[in-house]
């Protein structure tokens, strides 16, 4: 059987390219893909900011059925069992339990992560990112399986958006009464609306585009400060110390993946207050910004630079969207679909920043 995988060639460009889908080793399975988001994170690969992505297949965050299960495969890794048909979420990445990061326990940093995601297409198993209508699913890489009660539409944004989220809200203190700054209301940042409002914190989102402003005021952010009436960051920052008593935010969240955003979370943070730093991946000289590190020294600030998560948290995104998909409107995040044939347009939407996440359908 032969099938397709959208390969990076260049920056901004990409090859739809075909091959064999293979059969799975053991402790493997293939995946026909069903649904793709496109991420964040995915538009930096297919600019060529991604260094270890260059020449890799695109997309990492979907939802897809089991046609072919390896020796030794029977159950998810939270001990379901699995068949072929089965919808699953695998992590994106591979945690080899070996490297000396699995081995302090921070999994979410294993050495080997991108070892089978980093792949030429060109060498086997070929189907390794999301946009494509086949993916492998390695013997180092956690899956699970889906309920049924979940649709594709909401369940493809679990295994990056919504388990980093919840993740990343895990290393801070927030809670009932807290307040967090959302910077960028794009998926992740209105996943996180959501996890902290289940966790009772009133939500503030920065933000310029209307449809996401009008999306987060729906997943219950309580004040939102428009980017298009509040220009400056001088112009954000009195804003927020004004929705905050003149304190600041308990917890900043940087999801923009613009570089000066970093720098404006330590004016819009609390003495002693923390900043989660997620969105901006890339570093260089045109990803650099300027900072007087005293300010962080003077405001006793913690930052948390967050870049994955444990991939058991993958389960707990699922659990997650089980208890709460009658609460909040997920299903809205990736209205935008494109067909596979029209992954230029699904990728342009997502560029576009006019939709929180932009969908390839199968």
């Amino acid at each position: 059987m032969q099938g397709r995988v959208t390969a990076v060639v260049g920056p901004r460009q990409f090859e739809v390219k075909e091959y064999e889908v293979p059969d799975p080793a053991a402790g493997a399975l293939v995946l026909k893909v069903r649904r793709a988001n496109v991420c964040g994170s995915d538009l930096h690969q297919y600019h060529g900011d991604s260094p270890a992505l260059r020449e890799a297949v695109l997309g990492h965050e979907f939802v897809g059925e089991v046609t072919a299960l390896g020796d030794g495969v029977t159950h998810d890794n939270a001990g379901r069992p699995v068949a072929i048909g089965d919808r699953v979420v695998p992590v994106y990445y591979v945690t080899c339990r070996r490297c000396p990061a699995c081995l302090r326990g921070d999994f979410g940093m294993c050495q080997n992560s991108l070892r089978e995601w980093s792949k030429n297409p060109d060498r086997a198993p070929h189907f390794t990112g999301g946009f494509s209508t086949h993916y492998y699913v390695n013997e180092d890489q956690y899956f699970f399986t889906v309920p049924d009660e979940l649709d594709d539409q909401i369940v493809a944004g679990a295994n990056c958006g919504l388990a980093q989220m919840i993740f990343a809200l895990d290393r801070t203190r927030l809670g009932a009464g807290g307040t967090l700054v959302v910077q960028g209301a794009g998926g992740l940042g209105l996943y996180a609306v959501a996890v902290a409002k289940e966790r009772g914190a009133r939500v503030i989102v920065v933000d310029g585009v209307p449809e996401r402003i009008a999306l987060a005021t729906r997943f219950g952010a309580d004040e939102v400060v428009d980017l298009g009436e509040y220009t400056t960051s001088d112009e954000r920052i009195a804003r927020v110390q004004e929705l905050t008593g003149g304190q600041g935010a308990d917890v900043v969240l940087e999801v923009t993946g613009f570089a000066p955003a970093f720098t404006e979370a330590v004016g819009l943070a609390r003495t002693g207050g923390e900043i989660l730093s997620v969105g901006n991946l890339n570093v260089g000289e045109a990803f650099e910004v300027s900072l007087s590190p005293g300010v962080i020294t003077r405001k006793s600030l913690n930052i948390h630079g967050v870049l994955r998560y444990d991939p058991w948290y993958l389960n707990r995104a699922l659990d997650f969207l089980v208890r709460t998909q009658h609460r909040y409107p997920f299903e809205a995040l990736t209205a935008d679909a494109h067909p596979f044939d029209d992954i230029g347009a699904a990728i342009a939407a997502g560029e576009s920043r006019s939709v929180a996440r932009a969908s390839i359908v199968f």
